[in-house]
Order: C-alpha cells, then structure tokens, then sequence
C-alpha cells in the first residue's frame, strides 16, 4: 500500500453506464482499486466497457458481494471509510479531514448508501449544491470526490 491511498467501493450501482464512467474517472485519478459490489455490474459488461473506452483494462477491481464485510476488512487495513450522501450525520466535502487511507462508499442512483452502512462508517460527507436539485449524478458525484479527497491528501501527479 502506497503512503497514502484511496480506494473506491460501489454499492448496488445499477447503472452499466455510470459504472463505466466512474472506472474512467477511477483509472484517471489514480485510484488504487474499485470494489464493485451488490448489484453493480462488473467490467466484463459490454455497456461498462463501452462507456469506460478500454479504461476498465488498467483499473485494479474486484468483486465483493457484501459491503459490510469489505469494510470490516478495509477498516483492519487502516482504511477510513468515508460514505458520499447527503444526510443528516454529513458534513460538507471541502470541511473534511481525511486519514491516509480513504475507502470513499458510493451508494445506488435512487435509494442512495443505507443507514447501516452509513452507520458502520468512520465518515459522511456530502457535496454542496447551490441550484434547485439536491443531488448530482453518481458518476459526476464521485468524480469530484476522488479528485477533492486527493487534493486533500496532497496526492498530485
């Protein structure tokens, strides 16, 4: 593991397209690895592999079934697990501190990161929306925060 690394869990992501937007995005910003879990489809899906345009063949990922126990084992890694949702235990992306070791939880386009895993988390943070929706799409959602976290982090090319 690098001096300080981030890596990306997708939860129950059920869009093909917005997972091969965040792979890349993942594979772009130096993401050590992606963990797609749940119901997120994996690289080998023609839709990801069409909108990552080959990106999806330089990203280290894996796939896990349960969240939960990907973060137990991160946690015993020294990871800290941040989740990316608006709510009520969220605090604004640009006031968070980050550890060296950031796995950044993003959750499905409608129903968002549940309350347990929310709850099993070091970490909330949300992206301030200043128009008339309250959120962005995941793929965008994550692309900014991949980049924020690692700006953070001093992390540069």
């Amino acid at each position: 593991m690098s001096k300080r690394s981030l890596v990306l869990v997708l939860d129950n992501i059920r869009s093909t397209l917005n997972v091969g937007a965040i792979l890349r995005t993942a594979d772009g910003a130096g993401v050590e690895k992606v963990y797609l879990c749940g119901i997120t489809a994996t690289p080998d899906h023609p839709k990801v592999k069409k909108t990552a345009l080959g990106a999806e063949a330089f990203v280290n990922w894996e796939y896990r079934k349960s969240v939960t126990s990907l973060l137990r084992e991160l946690k015993k890694k020294s990871y800290q697990s941040v989740c990316l949702e608006l709510h009520s235990k969220s605090i604004n992306i640009w006031e968070a501190r980050y550890d060296n070791h950031v796995a950044l939880i993003v959750g499905n386009e409608i129903t968002g990161i549940s309350n347990k895993i929310i709850n099993q988390s070091d970490l909330t943070i949300h992206i301030p929306m200043f128009g008339k929706k309250e959120s962005l799409n995941v793929a965008t959602a994550t692309g900014i925060a991949i980049y924020e976290i690692k700006r953070s982090l001093n992390v540069v090319a």
